[in-house]
């Protein structure tokens, strides 16, 4: 198994995960999130598999100065075209994260990793190099698919043959992640180098209700609702996603 990367899903991930209420969830409770969180100050920030840049741009408009790093040409094309289209400056990189170390000199006050570790082949090597690429009084921001709502949302669908051979990854051109993460093993992972300060649950319930609802719900109510209940201890876990903001253990 090699990382995944995005050349050839470029536009279908676009439409797919920002093209509907699922991605208008997922910006609104990271934009929450960051916007609780971070110092009133300008910030020089690292995104790591920016894509298309969605979270990057929110930052540079909030007046921080950001770097934007992606393997995939057509997403970091998408991103610089959207960064010009709104007349917001950025640093622009194609590399994967195995090659940052070697391009950047300095830590960074906030280092973005949404949607990656789940992508790539072993998503724990990551870990030590985000936290290089991290200040020691800086924050990471880390949100990864989770391993427990896909095997709800499994349960639910009564696909118990799938769960019996703990087939959880997505295959071939399949949007569903390759590496699922189990949250208490990520935790146990990062316990000697990390803090984790916040969780919040992204989509907590919007992906486990009946199509014929979510159609009929305003998407202004859902994200309402999904911030109101991003951190609900019932209902936190259940998210698509799980957001955790972390900071450097000493």
């Amino acid at each position: 198994m090699s990382d995944r990367h995005f050349d050839e899903l470029a536009t279908r991930f676009a439409e797919k995960i920002y093209g509907g209420a699922k991605g208008a969830i997922r910006l609104a409770v990271l934009q929450a999130d960051l916007a609780e969180a971070l110092p009133e100050r300008p910030l020089r920030v690292l995104d790591v598999g920016a894509g298309l840049g969605h979270m990057s741009l929110w930052l540079a408009g909030r007046g921080h100065q950001v770097t934007l790093a992606e393997p995939a040409a057509p997403m970091l094309e998408g991103a610089r075209q959207r960064f010009a289209e709104a007349g917001h400056d950025a640093t622009f990189i194609q590399a994967p994260w195995q090659e940052l170390l070697g391009q950047l000199d300095e830590p960074y006050d906030l280092v973005l990793c949404h949607a990656v570790l789940e992508w790539l082949a072993e998503p724990k090597a990551i870990l030590p190099v985000l936290r290089q690429l991290t200040r020691r009084d800086g924050w990471l921001s880390l949100a990864f698919y989770n391993r427990d709502a896909l095997i709800y949302r499994n349960l639910l669908k009564g696909h118990f043959r799938k769960l019996r051979k703990h087939r959880f990854a997505g295959e071939g051109q399949s949007l569903t992640p390759q590496q699922p993460l189990d949250p208490r093993d990520l935790e146990a992972a990062m316990a000697d180098t990390w803090r984790i300060e916040e969780r919040s649950g992204v989509r907590v319930f919007h992906d486990y209700m009946p199509v014929e609802f979510q159609n009929k719900a305003e998407p202004l109510d859902l994200i309402e609702m999904e911030l109101e209940y991003r951190r609900h201890p019932a209902f936190a876990n259940l998210g698509r996603y799980l957001h955790w903001l972390c900071r450097p253990r000493d």
